[in-house]
């Protein structure tokens, strides 16, 4: 049988190579976890605890803006990883949701568990820091580009560079990730067709 956890480990082996006995630790401080959908995994004002690598599925982070609508601001598949890292290294109230747009199985690395796994495997910060540092670059690009584009272009760009996310988000998501409306998006698609 296979190890519900090895698109993580081929993830990781991407970054720092893993001995037999790190794998072992490394698995060992993970929780495996199905969840259906539409379920919350951090909800606002609740502190977030975790780290979620997305084993199958597809997750959304959103926040309520004060007009009553729901912001996305991040999507995650298959061997990405979610959090709100602000809620995380803080311990204070999140001001985020995090829900699964599809059925999703995860590993899950707690907070508590994650000082004590660097000690042990110190390499793993390194995959980390690696991580953070690529995602970090994606949001800055993903600024640039809300800022310097049309919607068209954002949409085009959206849509070329993560063809899986417009087949498998619902249309009114990608329109919030993209601040648009829904309706915006329809006009869009219809001129590319």
């Amino acid at each position: 049988m296979n190890n519900p956890y090895d698109p993580l480990l081929a993830h990781v082996r991407k970054f720092i190579p893993l001995e037999a006995e790190e794998v072992t630790a490394l698995t060992n401080a993970l929780r495996y976890k199905k969840v259906k959908k539409k379920e919350f995994l951090l909800r606002e004002q609740q502190v977030c605890t975790a780290n979620y690598f997305v084993l199958s599925g597809c997750l959304r982070m959103y926040f309520i803006r004060e007009d009553g609508v729901e912001q996305i601001t991040q999507f995650a598949i298959e061997n990405w990883w979610l959090t709100d890292f602000q809620s995380l290294d803080w311990q204070q109230p999140s001001r985020f949701y995090i829900q699964t747009i599809e059925t999703a199985e995860l590993a899950i690395l707690d907070r508590d568990t994650l000082s004590a796994l660097f000690d042990h495997l110190p390499l793993l910060e390194r995959y980390f820091r690696l991580v953070v540092q690529r995602a970090f670059a994606a949001a800055q690009q993903n600024l640039f580009f809300i800022y310097s584009s049309t919607g068209e272009e954002r949409y085009r760009r959206f849509s070329t560079s993560f063809p899986q996310f417009v087949q498998r988000i619902p249309q009114y998501m990608i329109a919030s990730y993209l601040g648009f409306t829904p309706e915006f998006v329809s006009k869009i698609k219809s001129r590319l067709k």
